[in-house]
């Protein structure tokens, strides 16, 4: 098909999902779209998403790409995707793209952040549903430092699921920011970088608060970024808590007016 090429930016309410990508037998947000674009289009329609969310990760930034019909014009297929979508899915906005647009590998950075919650509040199951509700005293001090930590170009062994990277790849990556700041009831946990590993940031996470409820010490999350493998990573930190922000391109692959 040749058609016009479209980034969507979608929402999504990862907990009653199977994770992004399709799987036979399990409600996917890659599986979802393409249904609804098949339906529209007349014809299928591969949504090729900027990464793989697991399952009960949610997104407010997560960039899709697809090629649809020429009628089908950025705007009027945002709007009638969002009539037909279940209500835990939203097309926030939709972009046409130069044809070499590709999701996943045009992207430049990627952004996330992590939710933890710290006051007796966080239990609630309107909280849990978004955060990790943790009841310990939590030394924030200690995970600015960890954050600081973080910046820089780094191989994430150490925070990486073993083999879910090609034996080649050497696991680095460049983190532009990482940073933890105070939001009601809570800390949320910011980072970008230009890519990153399969639960690296809930293996990032699950450590810090480690550190920074005295479970372990600092000296352990800096060995951890200059290690080898995850044998020392601490469990990861739930998914619930864990959003994709942002997916950044070129600006010169946007079409514009």
């Amino acid at each position: 098909m040749s058609g016009r090429v479209l980034q969507l930016v979608i929402h999504y309410d990862g907990t009653d999902f199977s994770g992004w990508q399709v799987q036979p037998d399990a409600r996917t947000v890659q599986g979802t779209l393409e249904s609804v674009l098949a339906r529209l289009c007349g014809a299928p329609v591969r949504v090729t998403g900027a990464g793989r969310t697991d399952a009960g990760v949610h997104a407010r930034g997560q960039a899709a790409g697809v090629e649809v019909p020429p009628h089908w014009t950025p705007d009027r297929l945002r709007h009638v995707l969002n009539a037909q979508l279940p209500g835990d899915v939203y097309v926030a906005a939709a972009h046409e793209m130069h044809p070499e647009f590709h999701a996943r590998y045009s992207a430049t950075s990627r952004r996330y952040s992590y939710t933890v919650g710290v006051d007796e509040t966080a239990r609630s199951p309107f909280r849990q549903r978004w955060e990790w509700p943790v009841p310990k005293p939590i030394d924030s001090d200690a995970l600015a430092w960890c954050a600081t930590a973080l910046l820089g170009e780094h191989q994430f062994f150490g925070f990486a699921v073993r083999g879910t990277a090609p034996e080649s790849d050497d696991h680095r990556c460049e983190v532009r920011l990482a940073r933890w700041r105070a939001v009601p009831g809570g800390l949320v946990f910011d980072v970008e970088a230009n890519r990153f590993l399969h639960h690296m940031v809930r293996f990032l996470v699950g450590t810090m608060i480690e550190v920074a409820t005295h479970q372990r010490q600092r000296e352990e999350f800096a060995a951890l970024i200059a290690a080898a493998s995850n044998d020392e990573v601490s469990p990861p930190a739930p998914a619930c808590g864990l959003c994709l922000e942002q997916v950044t391109y070129p600006p010169a692959l946007y079409r514009t007016a």
